[in-house]
């Protein structure tokens, strides 16, 4: 499983016009999965991600996570994460997990995620054409890969 996630003050995701997801300041998490992820992958990202110290403390240090700082989480599954460019200019997704695998990941990414937070977090529209607007603040964004625990 891998994640580009960013601190942002606020983000939302449409569809066709219409906001399908959107939060004040907290987690734009993009979530991408490949074949071989195992329920440990989305264990392992749940716990990274609310237990993430990013957001500042009053002296203005990133030393707060996004459960300490009482903000919010805006999940969006996107394959791109895993393309491989490694021939020519046009990416290959073959290492991306295929709809019947990546959709229940997802879906049970979310509701850890959830459960961790303790309460919703907000989506996108798993396979839909999104357009993702954010603020990010600070700016702040990491990339994280569970097979890849840094």
């Amino acid at each position: 499983m891998r994640v580009i996630v960013q601190r942002v003050g606020e983000a939302a995701v449409r569809v066709q016009g219409a906001i399908v997801g959107a939060i004040g300041p907290g987690l734009l998490v993009l979530a991408g999965f490949e074949e071989a992820d195992q329920p440990d992958d989305l264990d392992w990202m749940v716990q990274k991600l609310v237990r993430l110290r990013i957001f500042p403390d009053a002296a203005g240090v990133m030393n707060r996570s996004v459960v300490d700082a009482g903000g919010e989480i805006l999940a969006v599954s996107q394959f791109t994460l895993y393309a491989s460019t490694k021939k020519g200019n046009r990416p290959s997704w073959g290492r991306a997990a295929q709809a019947a695998v990546s959709r229940p990941l997802f879906d049970r990414f979310v509701e850890r995620l959830a459960q961790a937070l303790g309460r919703p977090v907000s989506t996108g529209a798993f396979g839909a054409d999104m357009q993702v607007s954010l603020v990010n603040d600070g700016p702040v964004t990491l990339a994280i890969d569970s097979k890849d625990p840094e």
